[in-house]
């Protein structure tokens, strides 16, 4: 616990994040719950203590300056609660509602809610283009979120449905993004949305690169989308030529 916290507290300060003992307490059970449902449920494939602290909480926690402290949120294709979960953690008066089409890792998120005492969370189990449909969640929120999930015309199907007007979607992603950025204009904007910011960094004392984009909401999304489940992914949407 003390190498832990030791580390942790270094990293976050480097990003200008103050834990508290309490968070970091919450973060340190959520590790053990994650290398112990890991061994049963494939969660990640991270599972050096270090690289947990670096790779999925710093990381998640990175997302920190782009949200404000009572935003309704969305963690779409959550998987093993990153970055929701560390967001609900660092902001109590934030809701998050994660989201995740694999009931196994629900069970594992319903675990982690109720060890760490999360008043804040509530899990889904659905897949995104069903649920952007659904009159309780369509643009309902303020932002939605994922981490490394698809290429970002795909990523801007699942997240955007959920996304009220003037709300935003944040993108979590790695190194190489101009490409994605590029090839994801047209459905950007049939979606709704709008490129409001890229941030290039490197996690803290590495240089492993990172990318969050931010897309403003700024009309409605069109009842078309998101299309029926799998097309997303299977046909990103581009201009007809």
């Amino acid at each position: 616990m003390e190498i832990f916290k030791k580390r942790f507290l270094e990293l976050a300060n480097k990003i200008n994040i103050n834990l508290t003992e309490e968070q970091i307490d919450k973060f340190y059970k959520y590790m053990k719950l994650l290398l112990e449902w890991n061994e049963k449920i494939n969660l990640t494939a991270i599972t050096d203590e270090n690289e947990i602290v670096l790779k999925h909480f710093v990381d998640s926690l990175t997302s920190l300056k782009y949200i404000k402290e009572n935003d309704n949120i969305i963690d779409v294709g959550t998987g093993a609660g990153f970055p929701g979960i560390p967001i609900a953690i660092m902001m109590p008066n934030t809701k998050i509602t994660l989201l995740d089409s694999l009931n196994k890792r629900i069970n594992f998120l319903n675990e982690v809610i109720k060890e760490l005492n999360l008043k804040n969370v509530e899990t889904i189990h659905s897949r995104s283009e069903d649920c952007g449909k659904d009159i309780l969640y369509r643009e309902k929120y303020d932002i939605s979120i994922a981490r490394a999930v698809a290429n970002l015309s795909t990523l801007s199907e699942y997240l955007l449905p959920f996304v009220k007007i003037d709300g935003k979607m944040i993108c979590m992603k790695g190194s190489e993004v101009e490409e994605e950025l590029n090839n994801s204009k047209y459905a950007i904007k049939e979606l709704g949305g709008e490129i409001s910011l890229q941030d290039e960094f490197c996690l803290p004392d590495t240089d492993i690169k990172r990318n969050i984009i931010v897309i403003k909401k700024i009309k409605y999304t069109p009842k078309l989308y998101p299309r029926k489940a799998g097309l997303p992914s299977k046909e990103p949407l581009k201009k007809n030529k």
